[in-house]
């Protein structure tokens, strides 16, 4: 899949390396690529149907290694000739993970492409291992050509980031460089700016030969790709799925509760035990509706701290702030802190009835590593004690979740990928678009 790095001469991780030359025919190429995902549908079903769905396209002109954007194979006949083919096999589960989980189209966000490229190969890689889908392709010495290691054992590509920009922030990015190396191509296509669909060679829909997509074909995609994840599930069985791929099947599958409600009823239930409710006076006769009014004189304060570590969206962060202000609309006397967070809290604001309709201007920064723990340093060294702290977040700190008696706390989590994160302590939603 692609991301936003063209130059592979400059990058840190070399994605082209060193291919023999082949006397095999592309005939023979694609011959040996069809016999791959057989095998697969025989050994591996549900990689093997995903794969099957794949069309293979000759990108010798462009792509030095493999590649894909969801409903294309692009290979290189040099390095695919360079392969056994069990590692053939891997190949084709690590394209085929790369678009179950989104990691190109969606899931980068505003992250560093070099390290995002490298958390979602750990990632994928990972649950090859683990279920056994051929064998990563290795280099002269024997050791794999690619990123590997039992310590991102169920771990999402998200956290895997999140720890390497934890690395990256002691060490530099020059650690990267004995890592090892990306065994497909990420480069930059599929990012939603062309006029038409790519074809892996047309001149309208590709760039330099790579296929360009509009963002109205890139969610077709996505949608394509789900609904063929869901089928391939059902014919072959879930229950045999590692852990991550049952829970984004049982994620498209199952019924949610929508966390609008949830959150509607949170914030409601605070707000409503700090009002009495009466009936109107007689000077407003000609109402029967029944009016909250204030115990005390004190504003009520809720606290939103937004995650800017690259798990949530403009458009989510929107949607989220749109739920917040319809129950401000409902109520006079209450005020909004809102921040963003990574490591540090950063471009606080304070809302009220009397600019409440900016809340939804409010600009979601972006960051670098997650730590929970600075919302609750920065509450106490403002002096906010609010009746209830929302937090929008993607569920992986760095260390701890924070103060867990300092106030009563919603997680309001964005993680398609780990549907079991939980909170040890507040209360714990998933978001669900």
């Amino acid at each position: 899949m692609s991301t936003t790095s063209t130059d592979s001469k400059k990058r840190a991780v070399k994605t082209n390396r060193a291919i023999p030359e082949t006397k095999k025919t592309s005939a023979q190429i694609e011959d040996a690529l069809i016999k791959a995902r057989i095998q697969m549908l025989i050994s591996a079903p549900f990689f093997g149907n995903l794969a099957t769905r794949l069309k293979l396209v000759n990108a010798d002109d462009w792509c030095p290694t493999a590649g894909t954007d969801g409903r294309h194979f692009f290979y290189n006949t040099k390095f695919i000739d360079s392969l056994t083919p069990k590692e053939t096999e891997f190949l084709f589960g690590h394209e085929v993970l790369h678009n179950v989980f989104e990691h190109m189209l969606v899931r980068i966000g505003d992250r560093d492409p070099q390290l995002w490229n490298i958390a979602a190969d750990y990632a994928v890689n990972q649950i090859l291992k683990d279920s056994n889908i051929g064998d990563m392709p290795k280099g002269k010495k024997g050791e794999n050509k690619g990123f590997q290691d039992d310590k991102y054992k169920d771990w999402a590509s998200e956290r895997i980031y999140d720890d390497l920009m934890k690395t990256a922030k002691k060490n530099g990015k020059k650690f990267l460089e004995k890592m090892g190396e990306l065994m497909d191509d990420h480069q930059e296509w599929g990012k939603g700016e062309g006029e038409g669909e790519g074809k892996g060679g047309d001149k309208k829909g590709t760039k330099g030969g790579k296929p360009v997509y509009t963002k109205e074909e890139l969610k077709k995609i996505r949608d394509e790709v789900k609904e063929a994840m869901v089928s391939a599930a059902q014919s072959t069985g879930a229950s045999n799925l590692p852990g991550a791929l049952q829970r984004l099947v049982k994620d498209l599958t199952e019924p949610k509760m929508d966390w609008r409600e949830i959150l509607q009823q949170q914030i409601m239930s605070t707000l409503k035990s700090d009002y009495t409710w009466m009936r109107p006076s007689r000077k407003s006769w000609h109402t029967s509706a029944i009016l909250p009014g204030q115990n005390n004189d004190e504003m009520i304060d809720i606290c939103l701290a937004l995650d800017a570590s690259g798990s949530i969206s403009n458009e989510q962060c929107k949607e989220f702030l749109t739920e917040v202000k319809n129950i401000m609309d409902q109520y006079k006397d209450f005020r909004i802190h809102l921040w963003s967070f990574d490591t540090a809290v950063f471009n606080p604001k304070v809302f009220t009835p009397d600019n409440a309709d900016e809340l939804l201007d409010y600009e979601l920064g972006s960051g670098g590593g997650t730590e929970f723990e600075c919302n609750w340093d920065y509450m106490k060294e403002e002096g906010i004690e609010p009746k209830k702290f929302v937090m929008f977040t993607d569920g992986w700190p760095f260390e701890t979740w924070g103060d867990e008696h300092y106030c009563d706390t919603i997680f309001l989590i964005n993680n398609p990928y780990e549907r079991d994160i939980e909170a040890p302590f507040g209360l714990t939603v998933q978001y669900n678009d």
